[in-house]
This record gives structure tokens, sequence and C-alpha cells, in this order.
């Protein structure tokens, strides 16, 4: 998630595994060696629209070394009203969509505890994964118990999906820092406040060279039920080095699912032994050097994304940036987004990542297709690391229907300064209109968002003055904000629930 060059705290956190050999990807418990993609230029009409919002209004800038916001004047305000604490380190909200009004909050220290609809929380945890999860750096650490998703119909199957961070595999690259599991759980007979935690399956595994840049949302695709599964690149810096493919970085690169986000069918078994089928429109299915499971490709970190409960069910994710540039894409189906050839809108070089390189800046990947932009951009002086939120579909602010609510994690490691933001759509832009197929998007339909600063009316500042962690949506589509005040899971339990109402 954070800046890997920015502080030598994250470079002492990987340190046990820049000792690691190797550049192989991994997809389950396969080892797959890379296959570069054969450089060749797509006759499609319009494939080389410029898609990357270089050139926009709403880019960031950058300027004496360092990065800037463009923001707008007007300021908007919300209050916060508390709902829970006694969290360590809350990732995000899972609802089970059973009409119980329950939400099930993940902390990344391996635990799940479900907040009642009268906002009590349970004292016994709905899961405990921390006897098989790798042993976390209290200081900071992006590993973890990383998210959560209830299947479409848990009420009557109490299928449950996590995934989370164990221990570096037997068979795995020596030295690397560990294995991420998909897994699928069921709750106990009778009781649906409960996992049974012997009912374990893991579905997918991925090994990963360092300990950042694991991705990690997991949600169930509203219109087709498939489910989804956002991955970092790797981790490190700039896509390169131990682990990751040489010259073209992992989120390049088809082989690996690495740097990538996913689509499962979990419904039905697969073929060779796997515990999932591959969706048959999946973009790369029979593609040489690309793995099924492939969605969209050319993600640095894909650590925040949800679907829109409005408009097209868009889904959109938000994106961690190298050393400047901190991004938010609409995410459509065999999109490339650009990473490590791009970070944002701006060119990136990953011999020297601290300012974009001179142009012209490639608008095309190695096949040929558009590298997609992102519709929102951010400096780093609002923050260094994105958080990414929801489109607002609720009733209790109608001043930000349809509007994008995110944040910032903070300025630094020492002590929390968040900053929650909020962008609008272009004028007379419709939601719905957005197309769901790449060939078919327009620079007016990727167009950039307008972004301000989101005030918290009953903070004298206007600031939350804590880490952001993430943020969920209930089952009315109201919007909650997940904070702590420390940088990493520290034993001492400061994460904090926060309901966004008007100001």
């Amino acid at each position: 998630m954070l800046q890997d060059l920015r502080t030598a705290v994250l470079l002492a956190l990987v340190a046990a595994c820049i000792t690691a050999a190797g550049c192989n990807g991994n997809q389950g418990n396969r080892t797959m060696t890379p296959i570069l993609p054969t450089v060749t230029v797509s006759t499609t009409p319009g494939a080389r629209t410029d898609l990357t919002n270089q050139d926009s209004s709403q880019a960031a800038i950058f300027r004496d070394g360092a990065s800037y916001t463009t923001l707008g004047d007007h300021r908007l305000n919300i209050s916060l009203e508390t709902v829970a604490g006694g969290f360590f380190s809350p990732m995000m909200i899972a609802v089970p969509g059973d009409g119980s009004g329950r939400m099930a909050v993940v902390d990344q220290i391996g635990i799940v505890k479900m907040i009642t609809s009268d906002k009590k929380v349970q004292d016994q945890p709905f899961l405990d994964v921390r006897d098989r999860m790798v042993k976390l750096s209290t200081g900071y650490d992006e590993r973890g118990l990383l998210s959560l998703a209830f299947h479409p119909d848990f009420k009557n199957n109490g299928r449950v999906f996590v995934y989370y961070s164990a221990p570096l595999r037997s068979g795995a690259p020596a030295g690397w820092s560990c294995t991420n599991r998909l897994s699928e759980f069921h709750v106990m007979a009778g009781n649906p406040d409960t996992v049974d935690m012997s009912s374990e399956k893991i579905l997918l595994t991925v090994d990963k060279p360092y300990s950042n840049h694991n991705g990690g949302p997991l949600f169930f695709g509203p219109d087709d039920g498939y489910l989804y599964l956002a991955l970092g690149d790797g981790g490190g810096a700039d896509d390169t080095g131990t682990g990751h493919t040489p010259g073209i970085g992992n989120a390049q690169d088809g082989t690996t699912l690495l740097g990538k986000i996913l689509r499962i069918d979990i419904n039905k078994p697969g073929e060779g032994g796997k515990t999932y089928a591959i969706p048959p429109d999946n973009p790369f299915v029979g593609t040489a050097g690309f793995a099924p499971e492939i969605y969209a490709l050319g993600f640095r970190n894909p650590a925040y994304a949800s679907f829109d409960a409005g408009g097209n069910h868009m889904l959109i994710t938000a994106v961690a940036g190298q050393n400047l540039f901190e991004s938010v894409f609409i995410v459509d189906r065999g999109g490339n987004y650009g990473w490590n050839i791009r970070e944002g809108t701006h060119c990136f070089s990953p011999a020297d990542d601290s300012k974009p390189p001179a142009g012209p800046c490639p608008i095309t990947g190695t096949r040929g297709e558009p590298l997609i932009g992102p519709i929102i951009e951010t400096g780093h002086d609002v923050g260094n690391v994105v958080i990414g939120g929801y489109i607002y579909r609720g009733t209790a602010m109608p001043d930000l229907a349809g509007k994008y609510i995110f944040g910032e994690w903070s300025s630094g490691f020492s002590s929390g300064n968040g900053t929650l933001l909020v962008s609008t759509p272009p004028d007379s832009y419709n939601l719905r209109l957005y197309p769901s197929v790449v060939d078919n998007i327009t620079p007016s339909d990727n167009r950039m968002w307008t972004t301000q600063e989101l005030r918290i009316a009953n903070n004298p500042d206007g600031r939350i003055h804590t880490f952001v962690r993430g943020f969920g949506e209930d089952e009315n589509h109201e919007l909650y904000v997940l904070t702590s005040m420390k940088s990493g899971p520290d034993p001492v339990a400061t994460g904090q629930i926060w309901k966004l109402v008007p100001g």
C-alpha cells in the first residue's frame, strides 16, 4: 500500500525478502515461468485513442520535485458519528445480505467481529485465522487478514470467503515473504454468528516475494455472481527486483496473477483439479501467455475496490502509487491500467521513480491496447496513500449522491493525519453510460472527476487526525470510515468505526 522508498521503515520490514531469488509468478500452487508478451501493434480502429487523461486539467501535477492535487475550491461538510471501537487495524466492512442489519468488520490482526443492527460489537469473533496467519510486524505491515465476502446466498448456504497472508508454503521460492490464501469457510450449523474454522477449503494460493502490495479486495459481482479478487504486483518497489518479470514487471505479465484483478466462478469446480471454474467470458480465456483468471491488468496495488450499488454497477478501484501519484480507476473487463508503464496519468520510469520522465509517453501497451488512465488522481500534498471508498447511494446525505467518497491514509508514519475526499463526475455525465467493453471506451467516457476535500463539521479544524484504514457500506448504502491511531496492527486497540452523517 505505502510508497516503498519514502521511508526506511518499510524497507526494514521487507528486508527478510531481499535475498530471495527468481522471478516466477504463481498461480495456485503452480510455479509459472513468465512468458514475455509479443510486441504487436493492434489494427483495431481507435486502438491508439489516448485514454490516459495525461492532458486533463484535473490531473495531479509535478512541480519542483513534488506532486500536487488539483482540488476544487469548495469544501463539502459531513459529520462523523461513533459506531464502535476496540478494533486493532480495521480494514473493511462486509454485510451478509441476510436482512439482519449486521456488519462484519475485518481486522488485519486476523479476526472478524460482527456489529449487530443496534450497533453492538459481539464479544466472540465471527472468524479467527490468527493461528494460521503469518506473524505480523506491529509497527507497520501490509499482510494479514485483508478481506471477507459473503456468498450472495449466504442466508441459505452459510458460505464465507476470506483472503489472508499465511506463512510461506512448502515449495515456494526460498526467502519470499508469505503465501496469500483465498479460502472458503462455512458457518456453524444452526449458528450464523460463528464460522466453523475446521471447514476451511483453500481455493487459491499466491506466493509473494515481499510483504507489501498484497491487494486484498474480495467481493461478488452484483450482476454476474462471480467472485472478484484484486492482487498487488508482488511488492518491493517499481515492479522490479526479486519475483518480478524482468523488463515488463508483473502487472504487465499475463502469466502471473500479480498486479491483476481476477474473476472466478466458485459455484462449480474447474478443469485440471481447480476448486473453481473460469467464467467463459473472462477476457483472456484461450489467449496464449495469459492466465484465464485475469479480468483486468496493470495495477500496482489495488488495495481498495468496490462495485457501485447504482448506475450500471461499475467496478471502481483505488491504486496506491509509487512516490508521486495516487489513482482511482473505473475498471472494465480486459482493460490495461498502465502500471509500470505509467503512474496514474503520468509517464513512469523504474530507473528513476522520483520524477516523471520526459515524453513522449506511451499510450498503449505491448499488444497495442490502450492504457486506461485514472478518473481521479491525487498528489502527495493531501496524503501519501489513497484509500478507496464508494460511490454514495444512500439517502442521509443527498448532496453526496453519485459522488465517490474516499480518503488518504496519512501524510506520514509518526502520527495519523488522514484526509477525507469526495470526487464529482463531470457535468452531464451519466454513470449508467460508461461502456462495459474496453474497445468502446472513449476519452469522453473516461473524463476525470473533480475532487474536493471533505471536511468534518464536528471537528474544530475539519480534519480527522488519525490513520484512515478503509471505508464500508451497509445494507442501506450508508457509508462508514475505519480508522486507527497506529500505523500498524499494534497490540493497543485504537481502531474505530465511524458513520458518515450530514454536516
